[in-house]
């Protein structure tokens, strides 16, 4: 073998009209994909549910595998293409007909707060961030959780918000990043504090060290009273 073969670099075995067919190959590919896109009758990949993004990654790879292995044909890809067309509807109808089936696909809507406060069983059993969730809650105007009556996790990932109307807000956690919030386990002063865990508003005393009375935490951060800017 000779090093730095640019032949061999750039082709290996394959003729330079192998490019051509690569083309016609990449557009069959993109074809598939966009047939399958169509037909579903989604406009984004937000509104993919878990079993639909599981489609077209498998879509994806077959399409993927035609497009420039000279040895991969095209028919066995346009048979993948049709058998998952087949489960996608196959799966929309008992989704429709079926709620149990439904929720084994899709899953369920999960509430993540409620009052002011986190869904303490939610947040664990999903594994959420906190930074992330926080920043979702920031872009879409919150300041702290005391001014969200409830807020849901919707199929598609996107996060619902009912706010208060501000003569109803309440003291809660800040959802400001670390720079703009100050967290204690000893309280420096007298004043209302906010679980960082669950929410849940207190009243302590400077230099007072509490566990949190529904989620047992120990961390604290003053809480806010500040309107949501509409």
């Amino acid at each position: 073998m000779t090093s730095f073969d640019w032949h061999r670099f750039l082709l290996n075995d394959l003729s330079i009209t192998f490019l051509v067919e690569v083309a016609f190959r990449v557009i069959f590919a993109y074809i598939i994909v966009f047939t399958f896109l169509k037909i579903s009758g989604r406009r984004g990949i937000r509104q993919l549910s878990l079993f639909e993004l599981v489609i077209i990654l498998t879509l994806g790879s077959a399409s993927g595998d035609v497009t420039f292995y000279d040895d991969v044909p095209i028919l066995p890809v346009t048979m993948v293409f049709v058998v998952l067309l087949v489960l996608y509807r196959l799966t929309t109808w008992l989704t429709a007909r079926s709620p149990r089936f439904s929720r084994l696909i899709e899953g369920d809507v999960v509430t993540l707060i409620k009052d002011g406060l986190y869904e303490i069983d939610s947040l664990n059993r999903l594994n959420i961030s906190e930074d992330e969730f926080f920043m979702e809650l920031r872009q879409q105007g919150v300041e702290h959780l005391g001014q969200v009556r409830l807020a849901i996790l919707e199929l598609i990932g996107d996060v619902s918000l009912y706010f208060y109307d501000n003569d109803e807000v309440r003291p809660g956690l800040s959802v400001l990043p670390p720079a703009h919030r100050e967290d204690f386990t000893q309280v420096q002063a007298d004043g209302l504090y906010a679980c960082n865990h669950c929410g849940l508003t207190q009243h302590l005393q400077a230099q007072q060290k509490c566990r949190c009375t529904r989620c047992g935490d120990d961390s604290w951060s003053a809480a806010l009273r500040s309107l949501r800017l509409r």
